[in-house]
Formats: C-alpha cells, structure tokens, sequence
C-alpha cells in the first residue's frame, strides 16, 4: 500500500483545523518537534512564526500544513509522525486513519456537517468505553456479588467442603 502523505494532509487538514483536542500546546510540541528533529523541514525562523501567540491555533496550524505541502512529501510524513507522537487520539481519528482502518461509514458520516455528533457518538462509542460501558459492568458485579451472598449456604465453599469431609468420616464409621 503506497501512501501519499501529501495528499492525506489535503484531506486532514479540515479536520485538524476543526478539532478542538489541537490546542495551542499539542500544536506547539508538534511544531518544536519539526523544527529540533528536522531542522531541514521547519528552521527556526519559520517555527517562530508559527508559534505566535497572537494568532489563533487553527489558522496557525493550518498555516502550518500549507507550508508543509509545499515542502512535500517528506515533511507531510513526519508531520503525521510528530502527530502520533505527540497527539494519538488525534492521529487515530483522522479522516484518512479511519479509512485505512476501515471504518468508511464514519468517514463518510463526518463530512456531513449535520451528522458532526453521529461521528462522534459512534467514534467515541467504539473506541473508548464512555461512563455507560462502566455503570453496565458495575451493575453486573453488584448483581454477581448479591446473588452469592444471598444464595446461602448451598453454593458456599466450606458447606460444601464440610459435606464431604462428614461424608468421608462416615463411610469409616
């Protein structure tokens, strides 16, 4: 599977632009992380520029993917890197993650602007256990824990035990 990551970054960009996980310090350590480790991709002068505080997040970060398009496809590629690293859940939930993953239907639910909270319903629902996944189990280990205190003696342990051990101390006798 050949991957263009230029062409991924064009399909992201939206979505980066628009997630609000992207604050202004995840972009900063994306951008610290271009400029440290390849230098060659974003030199200082250019990480200056877009770790300017003056200027929203979003249209920082989307300043940012431009100039890396235009650097091409290797500065697309460690800008997903830097991404992975420094922003998982972000990284994971791209538009162009999930369809390599396989979940086109989501995909194709995000780009519905109207269908926004059906994305996340189901993103969230599949990815990560939300505070119902927790009730549920939590009620089943009340139930579990009710049923074997009041089911009495007869599914004890040391009644069973103490049966045997007469049954045993009989059969000599």
């Amino acid at each position: 599977l050949e991957l263009n990551f230029q062409k991924q970054l064009t399909e992201d960009s939206a979505f980066l632009r628009a997630d609000r996980r992207l604050d202004t310090e995840l972009v900063d350590k994306v951008i610290l992380q271009l400029n440290r480790i390849y230098p060659q991709i974003l030199t200082d002068k250019e990480a200056t520029k877009f770790r300017n505080l003056d200027v929203p997040t979003s249209v920082r970060l989307g300043e940012l993917i431009t100039h890396l398009q235009r650097k091409g496809e290797e500065a697309c590629r460690e800008f997903y890197r830097a991404l992975h690293l420094h922003v998982e859940e972000v990284y994971y939930s791209l538009p162009t993650r999930l369809r390599l993953r396989g979940y086109t239907l989501m995909v194709i639910l995000k780009n519905c602007y109207h269908m926004e909270n059906v994305f996340t319903l189901l993103f969230t629902s599949l990815s990560f256990p939300g505070p119902l996944f927790f009730l549920g189990c939590f009620g089943i280990a009340v139930g579990m824990a009710l049923l074997y205190y009041y089911s009495g003696k007869l599914f004890s342990f040391s009644f069973l035990h103490h049966q045997i051990l007469y049954s045993r101390y009989c059969q000599y006798y």
